[in-house]
């Protein structure tokens, strides 16, 4: 390992980037500018550490984001002074509620360049307000033992501030004078015999892990009285909402552990790795929204409702499920490792500050299943009765329809293909879409803010690196973001785009405002669903992005039971927005002689 002594920024810069490559930084993302020059040519010049080059901040953010989610590291982004950290902002508040650990270093003029008129100088000053988990500024640039100490400890307490006690931004501000470029000068000279290799020794895991570690035994201590409250409701559910671990087997076990301890059904959404494990848990619920559309309004919902719920996570997208649990008003714990207020519904909540993997180590290991509850048996045979109804109008369908691509998808892709999906319609037909199964499929999704600013660029981060992958979208959260396609000679492994073209905004269909009543008939088209022109067609050779244009279920089938390694292409379906929400809504309204249950509450 060695240090850059040209010039003191050349220094300072060579240590910070051996510093964070010591703490385990595998990927910086960088875009291109002249103040943020130290840090880009050191980073470039790490070994241990990948440089990726991206022009556009908003989407080389995005695709750190992307990077980090799939990877559960932090990814360093750099840009130059000025606007360029402003683009950072979508990705940082998306980092924020998804807790995503990104390390965000904004090159920046030194203090007596700032209000003065400098060029491309703005008050980047806790730029991101509150939404880094940590932020400082560094001092300007000095060749010194004890001001590099100072620098080492620093970027040793971002890298932890990142990941703990919950993963999140970290934002630092980097201010450099000239020279930027790595010219030589006398500076930095005089400290060639004082630092070595051993001046890294330091640097280890944070005191944070280590801490957080030791917490593990008597937190599970604390789990017992509540495994007690629990096993004395023989109506409990367990909701597990959007999830997307590093982990998702030892997520799925330990879920499943708790319900098979506790003879709960587990309402799972679509954005959880559960309903890609099915077989780990028999009392898996996928159809849930189906059910409660029946129940949720008549007198027959005595039969589903639960005395107690197990959050675990923020709830899933069904707004079905949202009411209902609001206008039934259970006892709910709600599981998280913050102890943050994960209910938008403001019911009978209980915050119990643990990680999953914490609650798991209390359930015992070694249990035999007792006999179901007539609760438990009623939610599983909806969900037999519900499934099968699904599945066979799904495939009997030959319409062009937007809810039967998920459905698809679950079925052909290859085991553990990781599958980003577009936030607004794709992520709900997921939710009542997709079935369960056994494939091991690894879904992603930006549900933090549940914008569609990024998607590309989050799909291509996750799939750099990585296996090969695909991302479900509709053509507006696509062309949001088609700066993505920038980064492209640099991407490391594939990435199959299957956007669904319905020539706008198909959400805004299912919204109250579609049914309000006007003279003028364009105002809803032009403000709200916005369809676009844009041929997908010419803007792939634009990107030198494979095209193909997909007409039946089996060609879309054939395309995605068997991924390319490398490259990138789109398969365009084309659907019909209306048609589909007609479809939809029928779906989503099965016959009431399924939801007749012999049960009496």
């Amino acid at each position: 390992m060695t240090f850059d002594f040209r010039n003191t920024n050349t220094l300072w810069a060579s240590v910070l980037a051996a510093t964070l490559a010591r703490l385990g930084l595998k990927t910086a993302v960088i875009s291109p500018g002249s103040r943020s020059a130290p840090l880009a040519v050191a980073l470039a010049c790490q070994p241990d550490i990948e440089a990726v080059p991206v022009l556009d901040e908003r989407s080389a953010a995005f695709f750190a984001l992307g990077i980090a989610r799939r990877t559960g590291l932090p990814v360093a982004l750099v840009c130059t002074s000025g606007t360029a950290g402003a683009n950072y902002y979508p990705a940082v508040i998306e980092a924020k509620e998804s807790r995503i650990p990104l390390l965000v270093l904004t090159a920046d003029r030194p203090p007596e360049l700032r209000d003065c008129a400098s060029g491309q100088t703005i008050n980047q000053q806790r730029l991101f307000g509150a939404f880094p988990n940590w932020y400082a500024e560094l001092a300007v640039p000095v060749a010194t033992v004890d001001m590099l100490r100072y620098l080492r400890q620093t970027l040793g307490q971002a890298w932890g501030r990142s990941l703990y006690p919950v993963a999140g931004p970290v934002h630092l501000n980097c201010p450099f004078r000239d020279p930027l470029a790595p010219v030589a000068d006398d500076s930095a000279v005089g400290l060639k015999q004082v630092l070595n290799e051993h001046f890294l020794a330091g640097v280890a895991t944070p005191a944070a892990a280590i801490a957080l570690e030791k917490l593990h035994p008597t937190a599970a201590a604390a789990v017992a009285p509540l495994l007690e409250i629990w096993h004395r409701c023989d109506r409990g559910l367990i909701v597990a909402g959007p999830a997307q671990p590093t982990d998702p087997l030892g997520y799925c076990k330990a879920i499943a552990a708790l319900a098979s301890c506790l003879g709960w059904p587990v309402l799972a959404e679509g954005l959880s790795p559960l309903r890609n494990a099915a077989a780990l848990n028999p009392y898996l619920v996928s159809t849930y929204d189906l059910a409660l559309g029946q129940f949720g309004e008549e007198s027959t919902s005595a039969a589903l409702v639960a005395d107690q719920v197990i959050q675990i996570g923020p709830l899933p997208t069904s707004k079905r499920l949202r009411k209902w649990l609001q206008a039934t008003q259970p006892r709910r714990w709600v599981l998280d490792p913050l102890g943050a207020n994960l209910d938008p519904l403001h019911g009978l909540t209980t915050v119990v500050p643990m990680t999953l993997e914490t609650l798991a180590l209390a359930v015992p290991s070694e249990q035999s299943p007792g006999d179901r509850t007539p609760y438990l048996e009623q939610w599983l045979t909806l969900e037999r009765r519900l499934r099968q109804y699904l599945d066979t109008a799904l495939e009997r369908l030959e319409d062009s329809f937007e809810g039967k691509v998920p459905w698809l998808l679950a079925r052909c892709l290859p085991p553990g293909t990781p599958l980003v999906i577009a936030n607004s319609m794709p992520i709900r037909d997921v939710e009542w879409f997709w079935p369960p199964g056994d494939r091991g499929l690894r879904p992603y999704c930006n549900r933090g803010a549940n914008g569609i600013d990024g998607t590309l660029s989050t799909a291509l981060g996750i799939a750099h690196g990585g296996p090969p992958t695909v991302l479900l979208t509709g053509d507006l959260a696509l062309l949001h973001d088609t700066n993505g396609w920038l980064s492209l000679p640099r991407l490391l492994g594939h990435l199959t785009v299957v956007v669904i073209n319905n020539r706008g905004g198909g959400i805004f269909e299912r919204l109250p405002i579609a049914t309000v009543p006007t003279a003028n008939e364009t105002w809803f088209e032009d403000f709200f669903t916005t369809p676009q022109t844009v041929d997908f067609n010419h803007l792939c050779a634009a990107y030198g992005v494979n095209y193909e244009r997909v007409t039946t279920w089996s060609q879309l089938e054939a395309s995605l039971s068997c991924l390319p390694e490398r490259g990138v292409r789109l398969l365009e379906v084309r659907c019909d927005r209306k048609q589909s929400h007609t479809l939809r809504q029928q779906l989503l309204t099965p016959p009431k002689d399924l939801l007749t249950l012999d049960f009496t509450p």
